[in-house]
């Protein structure tokens, strides 16, 4: 089975969309929302409305709500929502990324209700705007360390414990907080609850103040007693040891390719503005001469170019693989280890290209910079991208190479 890696006709109209969203409501207002930290972008509301009537006829746009069709065209390859969503979420972020992450339930705990909800689930928690709590205090980039308890006291499991780093978790109606049922089982224990705002127990202790994405809001919750019932676990209740953490690392197949779309957007962004910064400063990019016989800056932006589309067909590969069916975990973490590091060099490099235009405020090189690091750290951090291409290219487990 062969993949076609350019743009579906079916997804040229889509993509025309959220480029003019992204046009028309996320550039204009994407400094505004940098220096407002906190402040919750009102202008977001018309086009939460607007992606909500998209996501209503299968063309949503936005950061969630995406899973695994099993089912292919007629041709035997499907172009299905995770393809939409990454090309959406690539438009989107040359917009802003910030101001996506903001976007009305299009949150990163959608996309862990798709990867891992059953039907009623799904059905319930349509259009609820759902943040996703990992991280602790304690650990970071190990999931698997996770102290937060969740205890079944007859129709309810009651949860206790902290998280830290949750994207829009403050605003967000409900948050998917990842908890063990049993510490003594390890990892096949850790389970995702959605706990709704206003449980009681469920207290939030602060928002962060942060390099970048600043536009979304960053929130330290601590869980208390927290009663939620027992039908809001996601997926199996049942502890399969076998299994082990298969069950909740699900989420990230979906969410990785996500966030090396953002990562995509923003690099697409400071490539276009240095092309035509370098441009008019006279410097000529030839296609037709090797790099090392053009303008320093010439050859330095066609190295970068080059890793952009590197980072760009291995986040639609990922994205395609899920469409039709096939396991992409380990194409989820290599399209997440490279556009995430890619975004972040190439970010920093068109600062440096472009002098003191870039890292003034006079334009938005220097923000990119600053909202590129994330995408390089949160999803799972470049080194933990590492370790997992590492285990399975060589057939190791997580206890045989940490």
């Amino acid at each position: 089975m062969t993949i076609n890696l350019e743009i579906p006709k079916k997804f040229e109209a889509l993509v025309d969309r959220a480029h003019q969203a992204a046009e028309a409501f996320f550039r204009p207002n994407s400094r505004k929302y940098d220096r407002s930290e906190h402040t919750y972008p009102t202008e977001l509301d018309t086009l939460a409305a607007l992606l909500d009537g998209l996501n209503a006829t299968g063309n949503g746009a936005g950061a969630g709500g995406v899973r695994r069709s099993g089912t292919t065209g007629g041709d035997g390859v499907s172009n299905g929502a995770n393809l939409a969503v990454a090309l959406g979420t690539m438009e989107m972020c040359w917009g802003d990324v910030g101001l996506l992450l903001s976007m009305p339930r299009q949150g990163l705990g959608n996309a862990a209700i798709a990867a891992v909800a059953n039907e009623e689930q799904r059905k319930r928690f349509a259009g609820i705007w759902a943040a996703m709590a990992i991280t602790e205090p304690d650990c970071g980039s190990d999931s698997a360390a996770i102290r937060t308890t969740a205890t079944l006291d007859g129709d309810h499991y009651v949860l206790n414990g902290e998280k830290i780093f949750v994207t829009s978790g403050e605003r967000a109606g409900a948050v998917v907080v990842w908890a063990t049922l049993d510490k003594s089982k390890g990892r096949a224990a850790i389970k995702s609850f959605v706990v709704e705002r206003g449980t009681p127990g469920f207290e939030l202790v602060r928002l962060e103040h942060k390099l970048g994405i600043r536009a979304s809001d960053t929130a330290h919750f601590r869980l208390d007693n927290v009663r939620v019932p027992r039908e809001n676990l996601l997926g199996s209740p049942e502890i399969n040891t076998e299994q082990g953490f298969a069950g909740v690392m699900q989420t990230f197949d979906n969410t990785r390719p996500l966030v090396a779309a953002m990562a995509v957007g923003v690099a697409r962004a400071a490539l276009e503005e240095t092309r035509r910064t370098i441009e008019e400063a006279g410097v000529e990019i030839s296609y037709d001469r090797p790099p090392h016989t053009q303008h320093a800056a010439a050859a330095a932006f066609l190295a970068m170019e080059a890793d952009f589309e590197a980072s760009y067909l291995l986040t639609l590969e990922a994205a395609w693989m899920a469409d039709n069916n096939k396991p992409n975990s380990l194409h989820a973490s290599y399209a997440k280890a490279k556009a995430g590091r890619s975004a972040t060099d190439i970010t920093l490099r068109c600062v440096e290209l472009c002098g003191t235009l870039a890292y003034s405020e006079s334009s938005l090189l220097e923000k990119w910079a600053r909202d590129a690091k994330i995408l390089d750290i949160f999803e799972g951090t470049q080194q933990i991208q590492q370790l997992i291409v590492a285990r399975r290219l060589l057939g190791k487990t997580s206890a045989e190479l940490k």
